[in-house]
């Protein structure tokens, strides 16, 4: 057997681990930024919002959140029998926005 495949395969490694550098960065700024309008009193608390949003999605596993600062707008996302489903919540209200897939 030839140790051809070896450079392919070490390439995807090298492409899968740099990418979770960039990933992690930019959740690190999504929460950056939700703490910052949550404590310049824009948005409520991620932990609010998900205590009114996860008794609504018995059956349904919390797979976590995203911010979008600009948008002031949460959305959990949840795993339901294969089939991921996206909660859109306005950060300022509490309310729902959009719940699909």
């Amino acid at each position: 057997m030839s140790g051809n495949y070896l450079l392919p395969l070490m390439a995807v490694c090298g492409l899968a681990v740099a990418a979770v550098p960039a990933d992690a960065a930019q959740r690190r700024d999504e929460q950056n930024d939700a703490r910052a309008q949550m404590m310049a009193g824009k948005v409520k608390s991620l932990r609010s919002i998900e205590n009114r949003i996860l008794p609504k999605m018995a059956g349904s596993q919390y797979l976590g959140p995203e911010f979008d600062p600009s948008a002031q707008v949460y959305r959990l996302k949840f795993i339901r029998d294969g089939r991921v489903i996206f909660v859109d919540v306005d950060g300022r209200t509490g309310a729902i926005l959009r719940r699909g897939r």
